[in-house]
């Protein structure tokens, strides 16, 4: 699901003279590409934004694990999809398609990836558009594994793809 244009900024106010917000500021506040309902600063960056770091927050479920993963394609982060791809499938590099811009996730079903299980499926569509032509518009319908080393999901491969 590749893409790499950020999060739209937000309009400008009426008195647009003061200076714009810090891009990131400005992002966390739109709603997070996965759709769950949240702002992005409350939902997807907060996984995101500290992989890696000493104080990084893992997605609790593998139905997170999937929105964060989403929206990492939406906003074109390959540096989150690898760390959250389990080492025995993850590739050595990702390149994302520029041309992709993934706007729509759905869940359409889980089973077990819950707070105490070890594994876990989701099966999701993922709806894209040509960045290009942005009337031209497809969608992934896949099933993908997950499983849980320590406290932390991570995506094993496509089950299947349609």
């Amino acid at each position: 699901m590749p893409s790499s244009d950020p999060a739209p900024s937000p309009a400008p106010s009426p008195d647009s003279s003061a200076e714009p917000s810090p891009e990131p500021r400005a992002a966390e506040s739109l709603r997070c590409p996965c759709l769950g309902g949240e702002s992005y600063g409350n939902c997807c960056a907060k996984y995101i934004t500290t992989a890696g770091g000493p104080h990084a927050l893992f997605p609790p479920t593998a139905e997170a694990l999937m929105r964060s993963r989403f929206s990492a394609f939406a906003l074109g982060d390959a540096d989150y999809l690898l760390r959250t791809w389990h080492p025995d499938t993850r590739p050595s590099s990702l390149e994302l398609d520029p041309d992709q811009q993934w706007y729509l996730l759905e869940i359409l079903g889980t089973e077990r990836g819950g707070y105490f299980d070890q594994e876990g499926v989701v099966s999701f569509r993922a709806h894209y558009r040509s960045a290009v032509n942005r009337k031209l518009k497809d969608a992934l319908t896949e099933t993908s594994s997950f499983t849980r080393q320590d406290r932390q999901w991570l995506y094993v491969e496509a089950l299947e793809l349609q």
